[in-house]
């Protein structure tokens, strides 16, 4: 007898619902998000013929969280049902929107009974493709907020402080650059810049890791931050000059996040078997070659 397994999940409990090949409800049960929740749920499809050779595939509303990892490691088919879907497939049996966490288990089971074929089922990656993902994918994330910190750091900037971002402009990276990150925390106001001396910029500049064209740079930052500028009043400048470095302090995280996710990724990414194959091709990075490898896996059986 084939038999199907929902599972309708939330942050502390998950609702299973397991049904036979003509949709008549097997079993029911409402789990904890423990280790013993877990255990309850195997022993439950070890009830209705779970076994090695011919193991019960699961549904769930997401590929990710610890207990979608266990189910993962048990080797068993676990398919990741998108949401929207789920609520559509909901509609063909019952009208009503009421939240049920039983009948969205049922609705999970019954989406595998007559639809598996038309979903994907979780990619039986290797642990090592798995590792990759999480970082390449942190990694990404942590570049979106590195982005969205810069913009607003920039925007604050424009409001009192123009000359800055007209003096970093032509290094390379921008306001991501660490010369450009030093000088700001070095001078946050017109007013403080403009007071820095050739002596204090080649220090700073000494400080952000530049080691050549030091003279003529600290000559190009010297003229720079003394251009005229529209100013603000003295003290509002001075509250601004303290928010820019609030500003920068999370800029400066996120910053070295980004950094450090990369590095992590790179240097896994480099250990997995792939990773020669996908950095053959044009335009792939090791770190590009992560994100790749993050999304394609190394599941063998998963494309035709």
């Amino acid at each position: 007898m084939k038999v199907f397994c929902g599972i309708d999940w939330a942050s502390d409990h998950h609702d299973i619902a397991l049904v036979d090949g003509d949709g008549k409800l097997l079993g029911r049960a409402r789990i904890s998000d423990d280790a013993a929740g877990l255990q309850q749920l195997l022993n439950l499809l070890a009830e209705h013929g779970d076994n090695p050779g011919d193991q019960i595939p699961v549904a769930i509303e997401t590929s990710r969280g610890l207990l979608v990892a266990c189910l993962r490691s048990t080797d068993r088919p676990v398919y990741a049902i998108n949401p929207m879907a789920a609520a559509r497939y909901r509609e063909r049996h019952t009208v009503s929107r009421k939240k049920s966490d039983h009948l969205d288990a049922m609705v999970l089971a019954n989406i595998l009974r007559t639809d598996a074929d038309a979903h994907r089922q979780l990619p039986a990656d290797s642990e090592l493709a798995q590792a990759v993902a999480v970082l390449a994918r942190a990694q990404q994330d942590a570049v979106w907020d590195r982005t969205q910190a810069g913009n607003k750091l920039r925007s604050h900037l424009r409001e009192y402080f123009p000359n800055y971002l007209a003096a970093v402009q032509p290094t390379t990276g921008g306001l991501n650059a660490p010369l450009a990150r030093t000088l700001l925390a070095a001078a946050p106001t017109p007013r403080q810049a403009a007071r820095l001396s050739r002596i204090q910029l080649k220090a700073v500049l000494k400080r952000a890791g530049r080691q050549r064209g030091i003279e003529a740079e600290v000559e190009r930052l010297h003229a720079a931050l003394r251009i005229p500028q529209m100013r603000q009043l003295p003290l509002v400048e001075t509250a601004m000059g303290r928010q820019t470095l609030a500003l920068l302090r999370k800029f400066e995280a996120a910053c070295a996040a980004a950094d450090s996710l990369a590095e992590a990724s790179v240097e896994l990414f480099e250990q997995h078997p792939d990773a020669a194959v996908i950095t053959s091709f044009p335009g792939l990075g090791a770190l590009s070659g992560a994100r790749v490898l993050a999304e394609i896996g190394d599941d063998r059986s998963r494309f035709a």
